[in-house]
Parts: C-alpha cells; sequence; structure tokens
C-alpha cells in the first residue's frame, strides 16, 4: 500500500466532512482523535488538521497533523526575568516589547505504523515549517509542542527547544518551541 518513497506522497487538508477509519498509530488518543475529533475541531474553527496520503490512495492517511492558535506569553514563564532573557536570545527589534508572541500550536502529530521509520514525523513537521514561514499570512513567528516525554528527542532532533526549565513542566509532556526565523 505505501510506496518506497515518501516523494510519492502529498499532503492536504482534512475536510470537515470527512472520516479516517483505517488509521493506526499505535496510540488510542490520537487514533480516536482522527476518527472521531478532528472533524469537530475544525467544525468549532478550534483546530485544522492536515493528512499525508500516497499519490496512488488519497483517502488513506499515512500521517497526520493537527494544528491550532497559540502564543508563547510571559505566563509560559517562571517569573518576568526569565521571559525577558528569552525574548532578548529571539532578538526582537527593541521596540516591539510584547507580553506575548504569536505561535501555531502543534496540537497532535501521528504516524501510522506502515510509515514509521521513514522520517514520515520529520516530514510534515517540515511541512509546517516551511507553510508558516513562506505563507505567515498573520504572523506566526513560533511553533509550540506540548511533547510527550518520550518524543521530546524527536522534537529536538527537528530543532525544537525547551521553553522553561524541567522542573517546571508535568511528568507526561514538556513545552517545546521552534523559532521560524531559524529556517535558512
Amino acid at each position: 500500500m505505501l510506496t518506497e518513497s515518501l516523494t510519492n506522497s502529498f499532503i492536504r487538508r482534512l475536510e470537515g466532512d470527512e472520516i479516517v477509519t483505517d488509521f493506526d498509530c499505535g496510540d488510542a488518543d490520537l487514533n480516536d482523535f482522527i476518527a472521531n475529533e478532528a472533524q469537530a475541531y475544525l467544525k468549532a474553527k478550534l483546530a485544522v488538521t492536515y493528512v499525508l496520503c500516497p499519490n496512488d490512495n488519497p483517502s488513506h492517511a499515512i500521517a497526520f497533523c493537527s494544528l491550532a492558535n497559540d502564543r508563547i506569553s510571559m505566563s509560559d514563564f517562571d517569573n518576568k526575568t526569565e521571559f525577558n532573557r528569552f525574548r532578548k536570545h529571539q532578538h526582537f527589534p527593541q521596540s516591539k516589547r510584547m507580553k506575548s508572541y504569536p505561535a501555531v500550536k502543534l496540537c497532535r502529530l501521528a504516524v501510522d505504523n506502515s510509515a514509521k521509520g521513514m522520517s514520515t514525523g520529520s516530514l510534515l513537521l517540515d511541512f509546517i515549517k516551511t507553510y508558516f514561514a513562506t505563507s505567515n499570512k498573520t504572523g506566526c513567528r513560533f511553533i509550540t509542542v506540548d511533547a510527550y516525554i518520550n518524543a521530546i528527542p524527536f522534537y529536538e532532533k527537528n530543532g525544537f527547544l525547551p521553553l522553561n526549565s524541567d522542573d517546571e513542566d508535568s511528568d507526561y509532556t514538556r513545552l517545546l518551541y521552534f523559532d521560524l526565523n531559524d529556517i535558512d
């Protein structure tokens, strides 16, 4: 079913009336989201889901990602000093000292078991980075993700950094970010 190369695939927006039933990434919550919740999030204008499909079977999802609006704000840090250090590191113009900065939230990302180990997740991240760096219609500087602890190495390999220190995060997720200005 899956071709040897992901070059024979494309990414498209999941439509509101579409139901994806043949997707299995091994995580029940992510499987349930694509099968039962993605459409409701789209209809409520809370998140948009994109699916990666093989060219020869556009109804089969190899992987998906769900995106929503977000921000990096002062409340994401323990104190104002940490937030100011973050701002200084990002080289914002001095006149643009805001209390929050626009971001897109990567709400969910999953790869079907049939496409694991083929850099499919990295392909989706590259799509998101390029999409928001080149089609930046509203001003979006960052990509954020509440990464599962076991997925942190994957996101770090793809250029994401921790937003705050380890002791502030839950036992299950960690807030990471990618600066779209880091794209060449």
